[in-house]
């Protein structure tokens, strides 16, 4: 009995471990993706979640309390989680704008790309003809401001999901209606930077030579500064190899300056460089970040 006791615990400790160890996504190429065992501001997250719950729980069906909870759980990279809650959201709220916005990004997050596009579609259906709106941080950056809008975020996210999938006629429509709604130099340069590569993906090299016009060493820039440097390494301005040697500790960071040295690569001629530094994003940790998604989707196209 001490035995079959025993043998019993063992396959539910296993089953359990299972369990806790399914993948939150899977990569292009077919790897599981896991959350992080270590999470930067684990304590904080943990602890803003818990309130944003809490306030839901004392109002379940108020719009912003469910927006707020599925943002909490994305941050800490429980995507299909904040999926579900944003979906709740839909079916209460189908005309709210921001749960389809919300919960297209996780699709990203997830490699879900069309139904990532659908959402935002959507959304954009839903804003059409409305005023924009700033949309609160839930990181907020050093000077406590807010730089980007629901719109900004909308369209920026939809052009995002065409350029994922090598979409980048359509991808660079939505670039242009996301630069109307990019009011200060944080979005600008973000919208610069993906609409610079999908002109370049288009062979539109004059037009991707206008977009960098505007763009220059003193810009006011609190979040954006790995976009900003990526725009001054197009302009010759910055080395690729700078950008590559880069000090931040940030996996994101690394990622996003990596892609956009890849891609650099990619679009001028070096593809077996840019396979290089691809495959160097995708063998790090930060798989939520889009310029480590971006390098999956063109190894995949590369193949």
């Amino acid at each position: 009995m001490t035995r079959f006791v025993i043998a019993a615990a063992l396959t539910l400790c296993a089953a359990s471990s299972a369990f806790t160890q399914q993948p939150e996504a899977t990569s292009l190429s077919g790897k599981p993706l896991m959350i992080p065992a270590t999470i930067a501001n684990r304590q904080k997250l943990d602890a803003d979640l818990a309130q944003a719950e809490k306030t839901l729980a004392a109002n379940p069906k108020d719009a912003e309390a469910m927006i707020w909870v599925g943002r909490r759980l994305g941050y800490l990279w429980r995507y299909n989680d904040a999926i579900a809650m944003f979906s709740k959201g839909i079916a209460l709220y189908p005309d709210n704008p921001k749960f389809y916005r919300h919960r297209g990004h996780r699709y990203i997050s997830v490699r879900q790309f069309a139904a990532a596009q659908a959402d935002f579609e959507k959304a954009a259906q839903l804003i059409k003809g409305k005023a924009d709106e700033i949309e609160p941080d839930g990181a907020p950056n050093p000077a406590a401001q807010p730089r980007s809008t629901l719109q900004f975020n909308i369209w920026y996210h939809l052009a995002l999901s065409h350029y994922l999938q090598g979409n980048y006629a359509k991808a660079y429509d939505a670039w242009v209606e996301c630069m109307k709604v990019s009011n200060n130099d944080d979005s600008i340069v973000a919208t610069s930077d993906w609409m610079w590569m999908t002109l370049m993906r288009l062979d539109r090299k004059g037009d991707a030579a206008k977009v960098l016009e505007r763009i220059t060493p003193k810009m006011d820039i609190l979040e954006n500064a790995a976009y900003h440097r990526r725009l001054l390494m197009y302009k010759g301005l910055e080395k690729p190899e700078a950008l590559l040697d880069t000090a931040s500790p940030d996996p994101t960071q690394i990622a996003t300056q990596g892609y956009g040295v890849a891609n650099y690569y990619f679009v001028t001629g070096n593809p077996a460089k840019a396979r290089e530094v691809f495959e160097r994003i995708t063998s790090g940790v930060s798989w939520n970040a889009f310029g480590y998604i971006a390098a999956e989707a063109d190894l995949r196209r590369m193949k």
